[in-house]
Protein backbone atom coordinates (compact mmCIF):
# COMPACT_ATOMS: atom_id res chain seq x y z
CA UNK A 1 0.00 0.00 0.00
CA UNK A 2 1.04 3.63 -0.48
CA UNK A 3 1.28 5.72 2.67
CA UNK A 4 -0.07 9.26 2.76
CA UNK A 5 1.86 10.24 5.86
CA UNK A 6 3.21 13.35 4.12
CA UNK A 7 1.53 15.77 1.74
CA UNK A 8 4.44 17.12 -0.29
CA UNK A 9 3.32 18.61 -3.58
CA UNK A 10 6.61 20.09 -4.75
CA UNK A 11 10.37 19.98 -4.37
CA UNK A 12 13.18 22.23 -5.56
CA UNK A 13 15.97 20.54 -7.49
CA UNK A 14 19.48 21.65 -6.54
CA UNK A 15 22.47 20.77 -8.72
CA UNK A 16 26.25 20.82 -8.42
CA UNK A 17 27.46 22.18 -11.75
CA UNK A 18 30.70 20.84 -13.28
CA UNK A 19 33.73 22.09 -11.35
CA UNK A 20 31.64 23.59 -8.52
CA UNK A 21 31.60 22.60 -4.86
CA UNK A 22 28.36 24.34 -3.85
CA UNK A 23 24.91 23.63 -5.29
CA UNK A 24 22.56 26.03 -7.02
CA UNK A 25 18.82 25.70 -7.48
CA UNK A 26 17.98 24.45 -10.99
CA UNK A 27 14.20 24.33 -10.91
CA UNK A 28 11.03 23.03 -9.34
CA UNK A 29 9.28 19.68 -9.38
CA UNK A 30 5.51 19.89 -8.97
CA UNK A 31 2.98 17.11 -8.47
CA UNK A 32 0.27 17.22 -11.13
CA UNK A 33 -2.08 14.29 -10.77
CA UNK A 34 0.21 11.24 -10.72
CA UNK A 35 2.99 13.02 -12.64
CA UNK A 36 5.94 15.07 -11.48
CA UNK A 37 6.43 17.99 -13.86
CA UNK A 38 9.46 20.26 -13.96
CA UNK A 39 10.24 23.95 -14.54
CA UNK A 40 13.73 25.42 -14.78
CA UNK A 41 14.15 28.58 -12.72
CA UNK A 42 14.83 31.83 -14.57
CA UNK A 43 17.95 32.45 -12.47
CA UNK A 44 19.31 29.07 -13.53
CA UNK A 45 18.56 29.62 -17.21
CA UNK A 46 20.41 32.95 -16.95
CA UNK A 47 23.57 31.29 -15.62
CA UNK A 48 26.45 31.17 -18.16
CA UNK A 49 27.62 27.76 -16.87
CA UNK A 50 24.21 26.07 -16.79
CA UNK A 51 23.74 22.55 -18.12
CA UNK A 52 20.60 20.58 -18.80
CA UNK A 53 19.92 18.03 -16.07
CA UNK A 54 19.59 15.73 -19.10
CA UNK A 55 18.75 17.25 -22.46
CA UNK A 56 16.74 14.27 -23.75
CA UNK A 57 14.27 14.73 -20.89
CA UNK A 58 14.78 18.21 -19.46
CA UNK A 59 16.17 20.47 -22.20
CA UNK A 60 17.20 23.97 -21.20
CA UNK A 61 14.04 26.02 -21.79
CA UNK A 62 11.45 27.90 -19.81
CA UNK A 63 7.99 26.54 -19.11
CA UNK A 64 6.57 23.25 -17.93
CA UNK A 65 8.36 20.09 -19.03
CA UNK A 66 6.34 16.89 -18.79
CA UNK A 67 7.81 13.40 -18.37
CA UNK A 68 8.44 11.32 -21.47
CA UNK A 69 5.56 9.16 -22.68
CA UNK A 70 5.00 6.24 -20.35
CA UNK A 71 6.83 7.85 -17.40
CA UNK A 72 5.36 9.59 -14.37
CA UNK A 73 8.56 11.50 -13.57
CA UNK A 74 11.77 12.33 -15.46
CA UNK A 75 14.21 9.41 -15.33
CA UNK A 76 17.11 11.77 -14.59
CA UNK A 77 15.25 12.84 -11.44
CA UNK A 78 14.33 9.27 -10.51
CA UNK A 79 18.06 8.44 -10.68
CA UNK A 80 18.50 10.63 -7.60
CA UNK A 81 15.84 8.77 -5.65
CA UNK A 82 16.60 5.80 -3.40
CA UNK A 83 16.06 2.24 -4.55
CA UNK A 84 14.99 -0.79 -2.52
CA UNK A 85 17.37 -0.49 0.45
CA UNK A 86 17.09 3.28 0.87
CA UNK A 87 13.31 3.06 0.67
CA UNK A 88 13.33 0.36 3.32
CA UNK A 89 15.39 2.59 5.64
CA UNK A 90 12.94 5.48 5.25
CA UNK A 91 9.91 3.25 5.80
CA UNK A 92 11.58 1.82 8.91
CA UNK A 93 12.19 5.36 10.17
CA UNK A 94 8.53 6.27 9.80
CA UNK A 95 6.66 3.11 10.74
CA UNK A 96 8.82 0.58 12.63
CA UNK A 97 7.94 2.12 16.02
CA UNK A 98 4.23 1.66 15.24
CA UNK A 99 4.66 -2.13 15.31
CA UNK A 100 2.95 -2.64 11.97
CA UNK A 101 4.01 -4.76 9.01
CA UNK A 102 6.11 -2.47 6.83
CA UNK A 103 6.68 -4.95 4.00
CA UNK A 104 3.78 -3.67 1.89
CA UNK A 105 4.18 0.04 2.62
CA UNK A 106 5.33 2.42 -0.10
CA UNK A 107 5.87 6.16 0.18
CA UNK A 108 5.27 8.65 -2.62
CA UNK A 109 8.21 9.74 -4.78
CA UNK A 110 8.42 13.28 -3.39
CA UNK A 111 8.77 11.83 0.10
CA UNK A 112 11.58 9.56 -1.05
CA UNK A 113 13.32 12.53 -2.69
CA UNK A 114 12.87 15.00 0.15
CA UNK A 115 13.52 12.73 3.13
CA UNK A 116 16.41 10.59 1.88
CA UNK A 117 20.02 11.58 2.57
CA UNK A 118 21.55 14.52 0.75
CA UNK A 119 24.80 12.79 -0.24
CA UNK A 120 23.02 10.84 -2.95
CA UNK A 121 24.59 9.36 -6.07
CA UNK A 122 25.16 11.97 -8.77
CA UNK A 123 24.96 15.76 -8.63
CA UNK A 124 21.38 16.46 -7.50
CA UNK A 125 19.62 17.02 -4.21
CA UNK A 126 16.07 17.99 -3.30
CA UNK A 127 14.84 20.67 -0.93
CA UNK A 128 11.63 22.43 0.08
CA UNK A 129 13.33 25.83 -0.24
CA UNK A 130 14.49 27.50 -3.48
CA UNK A 131 16.92 29.79 -1.63
CA UNK A 132 18.24 28.04 1.47
CA UNK A 133 20.11 24.78 0.92
CA UNK A 134 20.08 22.64 4.06
CA UNK A 135 21.63 19.17 3.65
CA UNK A 136 19.96 16.42 5.65
CA UNK A 137 22.26 16.02 8.64
CA UNK A 138 24.33 12.95 9.38
CA UNK A 139 26.16 11.54 12.36
CA UNK A 140 29.50 9.75 12.17
CA UNK A 141 29.35 6.31 13.76
CA UNK A 142 31.41 3.14 13.47
CA UNK A 143 30.97 0.45 10.84
CA UNK A 144 29.91 -1.91 13.63
CA UNK A 145 27.06 0.41 14.61
CA UNK A 146 26.03 0.82 10.98
CA UNK A 147 26.06 -2.96 10.52
CA UNK A 148 23.89 -3.44 13.60
CA UNK A 149 21.46 -0.76 12.49
CA UNK A 150 21.18 -2.35 9.03
CA UNK A 151 20.32 -5.67 10.66
CA UNK A 152 17.61 -3.96 12.74
CA UNK A 153 16.10 -2.47 9.59
CA UNK A 154 16.04 -5.93 7.97
CA UNK A 155 14.11 -7.20 11.00
CA UNK A 156 11.76 -4.21 11.04
CA UNK A 157 13.04 -3.10 14.46
CA UNK A 158 13.11 0.66 15.25
CA UNK A 159 16.51 2.36 15.44
CA UNK A 160 17.82 4.63 18.15
CA UNK A 161 17.81 8.33 17.13
CA UNK A 162 21.61 8.27 16.75
CA UNK A 163 21.71 5.18 14.56
CA UNK A 164 18.68 6.32 12.61
CA UNK A 165 20.50 9.56 11.74
CA UNK A 166 23.65 7.71 10.71
CA UNK A 167 21.97 5.08 8.53
CA UNK A 168 19.67 7.73 7.05
CA UNK A 169 22.79 9.33 5.52
CA UNK A 170 22.98 6.48 3.03
CA UNK A 171 19.26 6.15 2.40
CA UNK A 172 19.45 7.85 -1.00
CA UNK A 173 21.76 5.31 -2.66
CA UNK A 174 20.55 2.54 -4.94
CA UNK A 175 20.45 -1.21 -4.77
CA UNK A 176 18.68 -3.79 -2.66
CA UNK A 177 21.44 -4.88 -0.26
CA UNK A 178 22.06 -3.33 3.18
CA UNK A 179 24.55 -0.48 2.84
CA UNK A 180 25.68 2.88 4.19
CA UNK A 181 27.87 5.81 3.21
CA UNK A 182 31.11 6.47 5.04
CA UNK A 183 33.98 8.97 4.80
CA UNK A 184 37.51 7.88 5.65
CA UNK A 185 40.89 9.58 5.10
CA UNK A 186 39.63 12.03 2.50
CA UNK A 187 37.71 9.43 0.49
CA UNK A 188 34.05 8.51 0.25
CA UNK A 189 32.85 4.92 0.22
CA UNK A 190 29.71 2.88 -0.08
CA UNK A 191 29.84 0.14 2.54
CA UNK A 192 27.92 -3.02 1.60
CA UNK A 193 27.02 -5.32 4.46
CA UNK A 194 26.29 -9.00 4.70
CA UNK A 195 22.56 -9.69 4.80
CA UNK A 196 20.77 -11.92 7.28
CA UNK A 197 19.28 -13.75 4.28
CA UNK A 198 22.62 -14.59 2.60
CA UNK A 199 23.06 -18.30 1.88
CA UNK A 200 26.67 -17.90 0.73
CA UNK A 201 29.41 -15.28 1.02
CA UNK A 202 27.84 -12.67 -1.28
CA UNK A 203 30.16 -9.89 -0.12
CA UNK A 204 33.32 -11.89 -0.83
CA UNK A 205 31.91 -13.09 -4.16
CA UNK A 206 31.47 -9.48 -5.28
CA UNK A 207 34.96 -8.61 -4.06
CA UNK A 208 36.43 -11.47 -6.12
CA UNK A 209 34.47 -10.52 -9.24
CA UNK A 210 35.36 -6.83 -9.01
CA UNK A 211 39.05 -7.52 -8.44
CA UNK A 212 39.20 -10.02 -11.32
CA UNK A 213 37.41 -7.53 -13.57
CA UNK A 214 40.07 -4.94 -12.79
CA UNK A 215 42.87 -7.39 -13.58
CA UNK A 216 41.13 -8.30 -16.85
CA UNK A 217 41.34 -4.66 -17.95
CA UNK A 218 37.82 -3.42 -17.23
CA UNK A 219 37.25 0.05 -15.80
CA UNK A 220 35.77 -0.77 -12.39
CA UNK A 221 35.26 0.92 -9.05
CA UNK A 222 38.02 0.31 -6.49
CA UNK A 223 36.97 -2.16 -3.77
CA UNK A 224 38.36 -3.43 -0.48
CA UNK A 225 37.21 -5.90 2.16
CA UNK A 226 36.99 -5.19 5.87
CA UNK A 227 35.17 -6.55 8.92
CA UNK A 228 32.49 -5.22 11.24
CA UNK A 229 30.96 -7.23 14.07
CA UNK A 230 32.92 -10.23 12.73
CA UNK A 231 31.10 -9.98 9.39
CA UNK A 232 32.39 -9.04 5.95
CA UNK A 233 31.94 -5.52 4.63
CA UNK A 234 32.73 -4.47 1.07
CA UNK A 235 34.01 -0.90 0.69
CA UNK A 236 33.43 0.59 -2.76
CA UNK A 237 35.17 3.87 -3.45
CA UNK A 238 32.74 6.41 -4.87
CA UNK A 239 33.55 7.63 -8.35
CA UNK A 240 30.86 10.33 -8.45
CA UNK A 241 32.83 12.50 -6.01
CA UNK A 242 36.15 14.28 -6.46
CA UNK A 243 37.97 16.05 -3.68
CA UNK A 244 39.60 19.36 -4.61
CA UNK A 245 41.21 22.21 -2.70
CA UNK A 246 37.85 24.01 -2.77
CA UNK A 247 35.93 21.01 -1.43
CA UNK A 248 33.96 18.10 -2.87
CA UNK A 249 32.79 18.22 -6.47
CA UNK A 250 29.88 16.03 -7.54
CA UNK A 251 29.65 14.36 -10.93
CA UNK A 252 26.33 14.19 -12.71
CA UNK A 253 25.26 10.63 -13.46
CA UNK A 254 22.47 8.98 -15.44
CA UNK A 255 21.43 5.35 -15.27
CA UNK A 256 21.19 3.31 -18.45
CA UNK A 257 17.49 2.99 -17.66
CA UNK A 258 17.19 6.75 -18.08
CA UNK A 259 19.23 6.67 -21.29
CA UNK A 260 16.74 4.12 -22.62
CA UNK A 261 13.82 6.38 -21.67
CA UNK A 262 12.36 3.58 -19.52
CA UNK A 263 11.30 3.03 -15.94
CA UNK A 264 11.38 -0.11 -13.79
CA UNK A 265 8.10 -1.38 -15.22
CA UNK A 266 9.53 -1.19 -18.74
CA UNK A 267 13.08 -2.35 -17.94
CA UNK A 268 12.50 -5.66 -19.73
CA UNK A 269 12.81 -3.79 -23.04
CA UNK A 270 16.41 -2.72 -22.32
CA UNK A 271 19.20 -4.56 -24.13
CA UNK A 272 22.96 -4.40 -24.58
CA UNK A 273 22.36 -4.11 -28.32
CA UNK A 274 20.29 -0.94 -27.87
CA UNK A 275 22.75 0.40 -25.29
CA UNK A 276 25.47 0.07 -27.93
CA UNK A 277 23.38 2.15 -30.32
CA UNK A 278 22.99 4.92 -27.74
CA UNK A 279 26.75 4.88 -27.18
CA UNK A 280 27.46 5.27 -30.88
CA UNK A 281 25.38 8.44 -31.06
CA UNK A 282 25.82 10.12 -27.68
CA UNK A 283 29.07 9.01 -26.01
CA UNK A 284 32.52 10.51 -26.00
CA UNK A 285 35.07 8.16 -27.58
CA UNK A 286 32.31 5.79 -28.65
CA UNK A 287 34.59 3.03 -29.95
CA UNK A 288 36.35 2.69 -26.59
CA UNK A 289 33.03 2.77 -24.74
CA UNK A 290 31.61 0.07 -27.01
CA UNK A 291 34.59 -2.19 -26.38
CA UNK A 292 34.25 -1.61 -22.63
CA UNK A 293 30.52 -2.41 -22.66
CA UNK A 294 31.07 -5.60 -24.65
CA UNK A 295 33.65 -6.73 -22.10
CA UNK A 296 31.30 -5.95 -19.21
CA UNK A 297 28.56 -7.97 -20.89
CA UNK A 298 30.76 -11.03 -21.37
CA UNK A 299 32.44 -10.72 -17.97
CA UNK A 300 29.03 -10.65 -16.26
CA UNK A 301 28.22 -13.93 -17.97
CA UNK A 302 31.57 -15.50 -17.08
CA UNK A 303 31.27 -14.67 -13.36
CA UNK A 304 27.55 -15.40 -13.04
CA UNK A 305 26.38 -11.83 -12.48
CA UNK A 306 22.83 -12.11 -13.80
CA UNK A 307 21.70 -8.97 -11.95
CA UNK A 308 23.00 -6.69 -14.70
CA UNK A 309 19.80 -4.67 -15.04
CA UNK A 310 19.78 -1.20 -16.57
CA UNK A 311 20.18 0.58 -13.21
CA UNK A 312 23.45 -1.28 -12.76
CA UNK A 313 24.93 0.56 -15.74
CA UNK A 314 25.47 4.31 -15.73
CA UNK A 315 27.13 7.23 -17.48
CA UNK A 316 28.64 10.54 -16.45
CA UNK A 317 26.92 13.56 -18.03
CA UNK A 318 28.75 16.85 -18.59
CA UNK A 319 25.91 18.70 -20.26
CA UNK A 320 27.06 17.74 -23.74
CA UNK A 321 28.34 14.17 -23.95
CA UNK A 322 28.12 10.96 -21.96
CA UNK A 323 30.94 8.75 -20.65
CA UNK A 324 30.64 5.31 -19.09
CA UNK A 325 31.17 5.33 -15.34
CA UNK A 326 33.39 2.65 -13.84
CA UNK A 327 31.57 -0.67 -13.55
CA UNK A 328 29.93 -1.48 -10.22
CA UNK A 329 27.67 -4.16 -8.68
CA UNK A 330 29.42 -7.01 -10.47
CA UNK A 331 28.05 -9.54 -8.02
CA UNK A 332 27.79 -13.27 -8.85
CA UNK A 333 24.24 -14.43 -8.16
CA UNK A 334 23.10 -17.63 -6.53
CA UNK A 335 21.97 -20.29 -9.00
CA UNK A 336 20.53 -23.73 -8.41
CA UNK A 337 20.80 -25.05 -11.97
CA UNK A 338 23.09 -24.45 -14.90
CA UNK A 339 20.62 -22.51 -17.04
CA UNK A 340 20.72 -18.77 -16.38
CA UNK A 341 19.47 -15.54 -17.95
CA UNK A 342 20.75 -11.98 -17.75
CA UNK A 343 18.55 -9.26 -16.28
CA UNK A 344 19.21 -7.11 -19.35
CA UNK A 345 18.60 -8.58 -22.77
CA UNK A 346 21.61 -9.32 -24.97
CA UNK A 347 19.61 -8.50 -28.11
CA UNK A 348 15.94 -8.59 -29.08
CA UNK A 349 14.28 -11.10 -26.71
CA UNK A 350 17.43 -13.13 -26.05
CA UNK A 351 18.83 -12.93 -22.53
CA UNK A 352 20.50 -16.33 -22.31
CA UNK A 353 23.68 -16.20 -20.24
CA UNK A 354 25.79 -17.53 -23.10
CA UNK A 355 28.85 -16.19 -24.86
CA UNK A 356 27.42 -17.29 -28.20
CA UNK A 357 24.68 -14.69 -27.79
CA UNK A 358 27.32 -11.97 -27.30
CA UNK A 359 29.40 -13.03 -30.29
CA UNK A 360 26.35 -12.88 -32.54
CA UNK A 361 26.10 -9.11 -31.98
CA UNK A 362 29.83 -8.25 -31.77
CA UNK A 363 29.58 -6.06 -34.86
CA UNK A 364 27.14 -3.80 -32.98
CA UNK A 365 30.10 -2.95 -30.73
CA UNK A 366 32.34 -2.25 -33.74
CA UNK A 367 34.21 -5.49 -33.06
CA UNK A 368 35.12 -8.24 -35.49
CA UNK A 369 34.35 -11.75 -34.32
CA UNK A 370 38.07 -12.41 -34.01
CA UNK A 371 38.57 -9.36 -31.78
CA UNK A 372 35.54 -10.27 -29.66
CA UNK A 373 36.79 -13.82 -29.17
CA UNK A 374 40.21 -12.47 -28.16
CA UNK A 375 38.63 -10.25 -25.48
CA UNK A 376 36.67 -13.17 -24.06
CA UNK A 377 39.76 -15.39 -24.13
CA UNK A 378 41.68 -12.81 -22.12
CA UNK A 379 38.91 -12.68 -19.50
CA UNK A 380 38.83 -16.47 -19.15
CA UNK A 381 42.61 -16.70 -18.80
CA UNK A 382 42.58 -13.86 -16.25
CA UNK A 383 39.97 -15.58 -14.08
CA UNK A 384 41.77 -18.94 -14.22
CA UNK A 385 45.25 -17.51 -13.62
CA UNK A 386 44.30 -15.17 -10.77
CA UNK A 387 41.57 -17.18 -9.07
CA UNK A 388 43.67 -18.56 -6.24
CA UNK A 389 45.50 -15.27 -5.58
CA UNK A 390 42.33 -13.16 -5.42
CA UNK A 391 40.54 -15.74 -3.26
CA UNK A 392 43.48 -15.73 -0.86
CA UNK A 393 43.42 -11.93 -0.81
CA UNK A 394 39.75 -12.06 0.14
CA UNK A 395 40.40 -14.83 2.69
CA UNK A 396 37.77 -16.96 1.00
CA UNK A 397 37.31 -20.31 2.70
CA UNK A 398 38.08 -23.37 0.59
CA UNK A 399 34.44 -24.51 0.79
CA UNK A 400 33.23 -21.16 -0.58
CA UNK A 401 35.89 -21.23 -3.30
CA UNK A 402 34.64 -24.59 -4.52
CA UNK A 403 31.03 -23.43 -4.38
CA UNK A 404 31.71 -20.24 -6.35
CA UNK A 405 33.97 -21.97 -8.89
CA UNK A 406 31.52 -24.80 -9.47
CA UNK A 407 28.34 -22.71 -9.81
CA UNK A 408 28.80 -18.99 -10.47
CA UNK A 409 32.24 -18.50 -12.00
CA UNK A 410 32.87 -19.99 -15.46
CA UNK A 411 29.65 -21.99 -15.42
CA UNK A 412 29.68 -24.34 -18.41
CA UNK A 413 26.24 -23.13 -19.53
CA UNK A 414 27.99 -19.94 -20.69
CA UNK A 415 29.87 -21.98 -23.30
CA UNK A 416 26.96 -23.82 -24.83
CA UNK A 417 26.07 -23.18 -28.51
CA UNK A 418 29.54 -21.89 -29.40
CA UNK A 419 30.54 -22.36 -33.02
CA UNK A 420 33.29 -24.83 -33.86
CA UNK A 421 35.87 -22.10 -34.39
CA UNK A 422 35.35 -20.81 -30.83
CA UNK A 423 35.17 -24.10 -28.90
CA UNK A 424 38.77 -23.58 -27.77
CA UNK A 425 37.40 -21.03 -25.27
CA UNK A 426 36.13 -23.84 -23.06
CA UNK A 427 39.43 -25.75 -22.83
CA UNK A 428 41.04 -23.71 -20.00
CA UNK A 429 37.69 -23.75 -18.21
CA UNK A 430 37.52 -27.54 -18.18
CA UNK A 431 41.08 -27.69 -16.84
CA UNK A 432 40.14 -25.14 -14.18
CA UNK A 433 37.08 -27.11 -13.10
CA UNK A 434 39.13 -30.30 -12.90
CA UNK A 435 41.63 -28.61 -10.59
CA UNK A 436 39.07 -27.35 -8.05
Amino acid sequence: MTSKSETYDHAYVWIWLPGETEPVVAGKLTLEGVNLIFNYGKSYLDRPNKIAIYDNELPLRSGIIYPLDGLTMPGCIRDGSPDAWGRRVLINKKFASQRINTNDIQLDELTYLLESGSDRIGALDFQLSPTDYQPRATKKVSLEELMQSAERVEKGVPLTPELDLALHHGSSIGGARPKALIDEEGKKYIAKFSSTSDVYSVIKAEFIAMRLAKIAGLNVAAVNLTKASHKDVLLIERFDREHTQKGWERKSMLSALTLFGLDEMMARYASYENFAEIIRYRFQDASAALKELFQRMTFNILVGNTDDHARNHAAFWDGNLLTLTPAYDICPQNRTGNIATQAMMIANDNNKSQLASCLEIAENFLLTKKAAVSLIENQIKTIVKNWKTVCELGKVHLVDRKLLASRQFLNLYAFENLSKDTLHLVEPVLAFKASI
